[in-house]
């Protein structure tokens, strides 16, 4: 019998790969479905600056895509205002991260039972991300499944090979890889969906660029994947 799935992990290939779009889209499909989802970007930089206060405007987009009733502090913890590595960017504010307080961070105040832990890393699935590990050790210590996230374009099938590597090597479920269009192409050649599904045993779906911020525009085999295993 395939273990039922409580949770997800989001991550990609690179950072500005449409994680984050991915997540949202993923929550409104859910919450659409009467699934209770319980958001987590548990590390974010970058913030934008709000008097006393620092904005994950990630972690915003993904409270409010699940209608999340919880504080945007469970959602988001660790907060930094330099855009870069979140390592480096709690090296700056004079804070350590360690992989166990931050996969504690995405597991507390949630509901097992009853709600969808939805996490989304930051960056890569080998970005850093804490003092001893990665963002792949994170997805690690949670024990989650992982959907793979890719840009749509020229070389994205080296990144996705390589990852899929990765997450094989840490012996997590890989739900599905997912190619994001960020932008237009004009190379009608190139067709990395189909070259993928030539190399992978793993579902590969597309985004198009026209579906950009369309609610509920999930690829519906993918949803229908996740659904049949919560």
């Amino acid at each position: 019998m395939t273990k039922k799935m409580n949770g997800i992990f989001i991550t990609g290939t690179n950072t500005n790969v449409g994680k984050t779009q991915v997540a949202t889209l993923l929550a409104r499909a859910l919450q659409k479905n009467n699934i209770s989802v319980a958001p987590r970007k548990p590390v974010e930089s970058g913030c934008i600056v709000d008097g006393n206060e620092l904005i994950p405007q990630d972690a915003v987009a993904l409270k409010n895509a699940a209608g999340y009733s919880g504080s945007l502090a469970q959602v988001c913890p660790f907060r930094f205002e330099p855009p870069i590595s979140p390592v480096r960017a709690a090296h700056l504010a004079n804070q350590a991260l360690t992989t166990e307080k931050v996969a504690q961070a995405c597991t507390a105040n949630v509901n097992e039972e009853k709600e969808f832990l939805l996490v989304e890393g930051a960056g890569g699935f080998y970005s850093p991300l804490c003092e001893d590990g990665l963002n792949a050790d994170l997805a690690q210590a949670l024990k989650l499944p992982v959907i793979l996230v890719a840009q749509d374009k020229l070389g994205c099938i080296n990144d996705v090979l390589l990852s899929v590597q990765a997450i094989q090597s840490r012996e997590l479920n890989l739900v599905a890889v997912i190619l994001n269009q960020t932008a237009t192409t004009d190379n009608p050649y190139m067709n990395n969906e189909e070259d993928l599904n030539n190399l992978i045993n793993y579902p590969v779906f597309n985004i198009p660029y026209l579906q950009q911020n369309m609610p509920f525009s999930l690829p519906e085999k993918l949803l229908n994947i996740i659904l049949d295993k919560i």
